[in-house]
Formats: structure tokens, C-alpha cells, sequence
């Protein structure tokens, strides 16, 4: 398209020049000499016409007439369906019903070199799979997607998950209305419920304990609780690099300790400092707080006691190591002095002195009775916990009365009226954030560790230096049979299938900075993509595992290539599209214009001072 707007802004060009010559010939000539008019104007419409023959000479127009409709049956393609839709020619792929007429194809490729004058494609069924999208490409789709079947239509998790972290799985559910969807763990017991929204949404939560690999699986239920589905969801947990915190207190207390405790279960690199009067201190060995420690801690977390005792160069170490992308963690244990207000304002905090104090009900729980059970786990050898025994409630809080709810600020966790107790503002490259409750180790004590581990993990990984994982990514659902995108291969990949077979990744050279790879995994089960040291699992779906999934991919990537072609619809109905007609017609008329003009310019007809048809 480009080159023909190149060709006829070519033309367009030649004409113009062509026009101005004649006008300036005309005007330069004596008044006694000069041309009729007529004839001035017959040369000068001469020129664009020539241009116009000689541009439908080379690109002549389109035959909207001769682009016909190719009918694709794909699976689950109903018969009544498929009998209305309209074209002239109708192909079944390999997947199609059998019971359906029109010419079995292996491929859409296939029919398309079959019958290229077929232009547009109309697809009846689940839709096309990734062995036929790329042949669309260049023709007008249609789509009528076959109705999705009943059970688990969608389920998404993160790109990554580490050991210890929460995790969210979001997904749809099709023909369950008033039913619900659990989450089971890799034991078999329920973590999580939710009842499905209108649409069929649902979002689920749960916690990856440790590393590897972990089978959790969906199950879906209808209104009356009988199981439609039940979909395996196999995760891989990766281990994560301990974060290294650094914990300073001005005074020893509870809070204090049930802290270091949970980050010390929590694996993290704990370094800690305990201001005990007097000058003593508890903990670790003290250790200078300056520009260089604190740049081998990706978190610090004080209360404001420790904060006022800081000296100001301290401080100012601190502050230059937030605002290069430390994270920083305020606990408010008592009123907040004037100082240190006034040094909050200038890293955009006004939180107020905090001298009051208020209760807080932390929100109701949405897990059930047996999924909190779960989530608790059989406790310790000290402390164990009876699979019958109910959890136990959650206890009330105190909190400073702190202003954590202005517009900078972004809550770290809010009570049962929707009203923040720890909010967080950015400072620079780093994060810095207020924590108002002041006896969270109530929740250990009465039985809710996970509570109190929820809460504090979500703070350190909300401001906690972020450090960049190099890792590989794989665009969609793997599927066997079908071609995996591997990303990010910039150094050499290798991929080990189930069986020990170990496949090298050859980038694809028009894939530019991203590095991507095909991969054509055969048979399901767990595959590891190697990069020298690095090891990344990721697991490989049969062809006729998980059929609602399937069904709504298959919908989703066909009905995007119809929109993408919405476009192309308007030039094929305008007769911009389709095959061209023959350039031979436009070559002879240009041919035929071009030598009665030669004759007509080297004629006397029209010229000045001389008689029309007058021989001289």
C-alpha cells in the first residue's frame, strides 16, 4: 500500500509539472502567437487523465465480486449452526464433528491455497487453534463461538509465585449460577471458598508454604453444592532470597518480640538492635548505621523511640538510603514528637502526634470454618491444634489515632469500617510506611499467628527494596502438541521434558530485544527450562485435559482475530479488497490518449495566428 501512495503521488507530480509547463509556454508567448483557449484547456485535462490511466495500468482496481466466503467447521461446530451460516465453499477441520458436510481439510492453510480467491472466513464452532490463526492473517474473519460448557471456563495465577507468599487465583465459571468455587490445597483440603458473582468471576486466596512444585486443584459446585468440575492447578513455588531487615527498638516489649519471631520463621536475615537504657543494647552486635550498612538491607524497621534516638547523621543516612530505594517502616508506639513530625513532612507525610489511641476490629474473615482450619495447619509439637477444634476469633486491637487516609498514601491494611491502620507513601526510589497498631502480638497469643503473619508480610513486601528476577516467560497456557513462546532466552535455553529429553531453544531473529523461542512440547507433565545455573519449572497440559479451558482459549483468541480484522471488513464492502482486475483495458486507453495528445500538441490546431485547418 505504501509503494502505490508512493506511485501516485508520483503521477500527481509528473501532471502538475506537466500543467505548469504548458501555462508558462502560454504566458511567455507574444499575444499574437499565443493558443485558443480550447486548446490550452484540452492539453491541460490531458495530463492528469494520463496520470490516471497510467496509475490503473499498474495497480488496476479490485474485484469485490470475485471475494467469496470459506465456511471453517471447528470443534463442537452444532449442526444447526453450521447449516446457516453462508459461503460458497464450506471445509471441516480435523477436530470437526463428523456428522457435518463439506471437504475434510488437515488445515486452514490448507483450504486457503485451495480456493485463494476466497476472501473473507467464517468460523463456526469453538474457534481456531494456534495451528490455523496465523493463516487468517490478510482476510476478513467472522466468528460464531459454539456456547462454552459447563464447569471452570478460567483460571489465572501469577507469572510467579515465591515460597511464603500469598497468592490470588482469579477465574470464571460457566452454567453455575448460585454455585461456588473452592480451592483445595496439595493435601486435598479446602484453603479457600468464594461464591460466584454474576458473571461467573471468582477470586481465590491462599498461601504457598514451601518451594517446588504443588498440585492445588479447583472444584467447582453448582447451587444445590454438587461438584461440576474439579480442575488440577499445578503450581510451581519458587524459593525466594531472604530479605534482609534490620530491626531496631528503643525499648525491649512484646510487640518487639513476636515480630523478630515472625521473621525469624519466615527466613528472612534478621539483624537486630534492642536500645535497653543506659546505653545497653540487646540483640545482635551493634552495628554503625551509615550509608554502607544500610545499603546491604533491602528493610528497616524501627519504632519511633529508636528514631529519636538516631543521631542526625544517622537520620540523614537513613533518609538518603529511603530515597535510594530502601524501604522504611515507622511503628507508631507512642505520641510522636515534634521533631519527628517535622522530618515526616518533609518526606510527605502529615500523620498527626498520635497521642490518642483507639480499638480496631480487624475485617471479617470470607474463609469458611474448615478452610481457616487448613490454613492454620496442625500447629506445633508445643502447641498442637485438633482438626476439630473451631478457630479461634480474632481479637480486638489498639491503635494510634494517626492521618493515614490522605490521597498520597497507600493503606497497608484497614479495620472492620474500612479505616486504615498502616499506610504507605513512596520517597523517592523507596518506601516508607506508618504502622499504627501497637499490639499486633495479640493475634500470636490468641491463637492467630497467620493473622499476624498475614499482616506483617504484606508491610516488608510492600516496602521492602525490590530486587529483579531474571526469569523466563512463557506466553499462555503450554498445552501439548501446540507451540509454546519461551521469552527472555537471551543466553542459552534448554527445555527437559518429562521423559529426560532435553530440547535446545532456537530464537527466532525477527523477535527482537525480547529473545523469543518456539517450543512443541509432546507430552504433558512438569518441563524445566535451563539457563546456565537457572532452573524454572512450568507444566504442560494434555490436549484433552481441562476442556472448559480449552473451549474459552479457543474462544478468546478467535473472536480477538475477528476484531483485529473489523477493520479490513469496511475496504472489502467499499471494493478496496479482493483479487484485481486485468491492467491491459487501463494500458491501452493510456496508450491510445498518449499518441492522439503527441499528435494534437504537434498539430496547428488551435495555435495562434493561423486558421483553423489553414495549410501553411
Amino acid at each position: 500500500m505504501n509503494f502505490e501512495i508512493a506511485v501516485a503521488a508520483a503521477l500527481a507530480v509528473a501532471a502538475l509539472l506537466a500543467i505548469a509547463r504548458t501555462l508558462w509556454r502560454q504566458h511567455r508567448a507574444e499575444a499574437g502567437s499565443r493558443s485558443r483557449s480550447w486548446r490550452v484547456a484540452g492539453l491541460l485535462l490531458a495530463q492528469p487523465v494520463l496520470a490516471a490511466l497510467l496509475y490503473f495500468a499498474l495497480f488496476p482496481p479490485r474485484l469485490p465480486g470475485r471475494a467469496g466466503t470459506l465456511v471453517v467447521a471447528t470443534a463442537a461446530s452444532a449442526d444447526s449452526a453450521w447449516r446457516q451460516a453462508a459461503g460458497e465453499v464450506r471445509v471441516r477441520l480435523p477436530e470437526a464433528p463428523a456428522g457435518l458436510d463439506g471437504e475434510r481439510v488437515p488445515d486452514l492453510a490448507t483450504a486457503l491455497r485451495r480456493y485463494p480467491q476466497l476472501q473473507r472466513i467464517s468460523v463456526v464452532g469453538a474457534g481456531l487453534s494456534a495451528r490455523d490463526r496465523d493463516a487468517v492473517r490478510g482476510r476478513a474473519l467472522e466468528f460464531a463461538p459454539a456456547p462454552l460448557p459447563r464447569g471452570i471456563v478460567g483460571a489465572w495465577t501469577p507469572a510467579r509465585i515465591g515460597a511464603g507468599e500469598s497468592f490470588f487465583v482469579h477465574g470464571r465459571a460457566e452454567g453455575a449460577g448460585g454455585g461456588a468455587v473452592e480451592l483445595l490445597d496439595p493435601a486435598g483440603q479446602r484453603v479457600d471458598r468464594a461464591a460466584l458473582a454474576a458473571d461467573g468471576s471468582f477470586a481465590l486466596q491462599a498461601v504457598a508454604r514451601v518451594a517446588g512444585r504443588a498440585g492445588f486443584a479447583l472444584r467447582a459446585v453448582d447451587a444445590q453444592q454438587r461438584e461440576l468440575e474439579r480442575l488440577e492447578l499445578p503450581l510451581s513455588v519458587e524459593a525466594e532470597t531472604p530479605a534482609r531487615v534490620l530491626l531496631l527498638a528503643g525499648a525491649p516489649g512484646p510487640e518487639f518480640k513476636y515480630l523478630r519471631r515472625w521473621a525469624s520463621d519466615a527466613g528472612l536475615k534478621l539483624h537486630t538492635q534492642i536500645a535497653a537504657g543506659a546505653g545497653l543494647q540487646l540483640g545482635d552486635a551493634p552495628l554503625r548505621i551509615d550509608a554502607p550498612t544500610l545499603a546491604g538491607f533491602d528493610a528497616v524497621v524501627l519504632d519511633e523511640r529508636a528514631w529519636d534516638a538516631l543521631a542526625p547523621a544517622q537520620r540523614g543516612a537513613l533518609v538518603a538510603a529511603l530515597r535510594a530505594g530502601l524501604g522504611v517502616v515507622l511503628r507508631a508506639t507512642g505520641p510522636l514528637s515534634a521533631g519527628l513530625r517535622a522530618q515526616l513532612r518533609e518526606l510527605g507525610l502529615e500523620p498527626g502526634a498520635g497521642a490518642d489511641t483507639a480499638s480496631v476490629r480487624l475485617p471479617p474473615e470470607r474463609a469458611d470454618e474448615a478452610a481457616l482450619r487448613a490454613r492454620l495447619g496442625p500447629g506445633s509439637a508445643d502447641a498442637p491444634r485438633s482438626r476439630e477444634q473451631a478457630p479461634p476469633a480474632l481479637p480486638g486491637l489498639i491503635r494510634r489515632s494517626l492521618a493515614l487516609d490522605g490521597p498520597s498514601l497507600q493503606a497497608l491494611g484497614a479495620d472492620a469500617d474500612g479505616k486504615a491502620f498502616a499506610a504507605w507513601r513512596a520517597a523517592g526510589q523507596g518506601r516508607i510506611a506508618l504502622w499504627g497498631l501497637s499490639d499486633s502480638f495479640r493475634l500470636v497469643l490468641a491463637g492467630r499467628d497467620d493473622a499476624h503473619a498475614r499482616l506483617w508480610s504484606q508491610a516488608l513486601s510492600a516496602v521492602a527494596r525490590p530486587r529483579s528476577v531474571a526469569r523466563l516467560r512463557i506466553d499462555g497456557d503450554a498445552r501439548a502438541g501446540e507451540r509454546v513462546s519461551v521469552c527472555g532466552a537471551t543466553a542459552p535455553t534448554w527445555v527437559s521434558a518429562p521423559d529426560g529429553t532435553r530440547s535446545a531453544l532456537r530464537v527466532d531473529p525477527a523477535a527482537g530485544p525480547q529473545a523469543c523461542a518456539g517450543y512443541w512440547p509432546v507430552a504433558a507433565g512438569w518441563h524445566v527450562l535451563e539457563r546456565g545455573e537457572q532452573r524454572q519449572d512450568f507444566y504442560v497440559r494434555g490436549a484433552d485435559e481441562a476442556s472448559g479451558l480449552r473451549a474459552s482459549e479457543l474462544r478468546d483468541a478467535t473472536a480477538a482475530l475477528a476484531l483485529r480484522s473489523a477493520e479490513a471488513l469496511q475496504p472489502r464492502a467499499a471494493g478496496l479488497s479482493g483479487e484485481r482486475g486485468s491492467p491491459w483495458p487501463w494500458f491501452a486507453a493510456w496508450l491510445a490518449l498518449c499518441a492522439a495528445l503527441w499528435w494534437f500538441e504537434r498539430s496547428r490546431l488551435g495555435r495562434g495566428g493561423v486558421a483553423a485547418g489553414s495549410n501553411s
